[in-house]
């Protein structure tokens, strides 16, 4: 889970470079914020799998259901956020962003 959300993060990196030189900081910073709404739930919960990993009796899946819920919850939550306080949003550029590192797991299967 760990190379994923480093992956994930790496690609929201790039796309937001793509996006400085397509389209200005406005659209870098809606890139990499579109990005970062994806990275955020994953990186926890990864964070969260891994602790109840250790756990004696280890992870359930009532705890991967919970865990899920909470990972789509705090996106939508965090686009909403973003949507209502980043004044100078570009809207493509933010779902690209999210869309890369959304996708970006497709490059650890090309990789083997």
């Amino acid at each position: 889970m760990l190379r994923l959300v480093s992956l994930q993060l790496m690609a929201t990196i790039v796309a937001g470079l793509i996006a400085a030189w397509l389209g200005g900081w406005p659209a870098a910073v809606s890139a990499m914020l579109g990005g970062f709404c994806c990275v955020v739930p994953n990186g926890l919960f990864a964070l969260r799998l891994f602790a109840n990993a250790q756990k004696p009796g280890g992870a359930n899946p009532m705890t991967f259901m919970v865990g899920e819920f909470i990972k789509i919850a705090l996106t939508l939550t965090l686009l909403g956020v973003t949507a209502w306080l980043y004044r100078d949003l570009n809207w493509l550029a933010l779902l690209c962003g999210f869309i890369v590192a959304l996708k970006s797991y497709i490059i650890l299967l090309f990789r083997r």
